[in-house]
């Protein structure tokens, strides 16, 4: 059974550990998560963009295949159902095709409108028991064909926005989305920090979870953070792993063309990346 990220986050936030967000893309990475997390006993968010969701025929495509391998593969660790940088609109579909959480990114809007549109997300997923998201200063690099530079979020906007009682902030502090360029100047802790002392006990997340050196993700946990996006870093594990299994000639062999066949290292490799983030979010066994 889908559960909000509420209760998982709040545990995260008081046991100074982040559960991972996780982005699908397809079977293969919904199975691949779910089963990662249940072999660590790991409580586990599966992001859904909206570019993704699409992709896979509709949000309640989505919410079909999550609840059917679930029950199949006999999932008992909490699983959230969640909606990655959703528009005013994606919001609202989600929470009528079934999710258990939803992002609003009103990070373009002026922080009036932001303000307005997130307390109607926030009340009609509260009717269903969704847990919510809100985002303040955009995260940079490029998420479906959005790029934002990497802002740095106003604390102040986020003491705001977090009033307005929603269950986990999304604040920049120069992540981006993407590869990290060479010249990224790093994570702005003193900003975390601010954010944290207004925001108290909201549980905060950090976006582009990919290429942030190891030291400054347990920097951001100590500060707050209780869950850490991730979705570059599977693609990357998954490309590679399939790169390799063409370039050996083995879908020339047999019946190596099979897509289980095809499919089957990179399913593999995302099971090894989600497992070492989870280990270093500290989410394991912490179902």
């Amino acid at each position: 059974m889908l559960v909000s990220a509420s209760e998982m986050l709040k545990k995260a936030k008081e046991g100074k550990y982040a559960v991972g967000q996780f982005n699908i893309n397809n079977l293969e990475w919904t199975k691949a998560i779910l089963l990662t997390a249940q072999e660590n006993n790991s409580p586990v968010i599966l992001g859904v963009s909206e570019g993704a969701g699409k992709y896979m025929c509709g949000y309640h495509t989505v919410v079909g295949m999550v609840k059917g391998a679930m029950q199949d593969l006999n999932i008992t660790v909490p699983v959230a159902l969640h909606l990655d940088h959703g528009s005013y609109e994606g919001a609202k579909k989600v929470i009528e095709a079934g999710f258990s959480s939803v992002m609003f990114d009103g990070s373009h809007y002026g922080i009036e409108e932001n303000v307005e549109k997130t307390k109607e997300i926030i009340r009609l997923a509260k009717e269903k028991g969704l847990s919510v998201e809100a985002e303040v200063g955009s995260i940079g690099g490029e998420e479906d064909g959005v790029v934002g530079a990497g802002e740095v979020a106003d604390p102040a906007e986020c003491q705001r926005i977090a009033e307005l009682g929603v269950d986990m902030l999304a604040a920049g502090i120069g992540n981006i989305h993407g590869k990290y360029p060479a010249n990224w100047k790093g994570l702005n802790f003193d900003v975390l920090a601010e954010i944290q002392k207004r925001t108290g006990t909201m549980p905060l997340v950090l976006h582009g979870g990919t290429g942030i050196p190891a030291e400054m993700i347990q920097k951001a946990i100590s500060l707050g953070v209780s869950k850490i996006n991730v979705n570059t870093e599977c693609q990357l594990s998954f490309q590679e792993a399939t790169r390799k299994y063409i370039e050996a000639g083995k879908d020339l062999e047999g019946k190596g063309f099979d897509p289980r066949k095809l499919l089957a290292p990179g399913f593999e490799a995302i099971k090894v990346t989600v497992k070492e983030k989870m280990e270093l979010f500290g989410s394991v066994n912490k179902a």
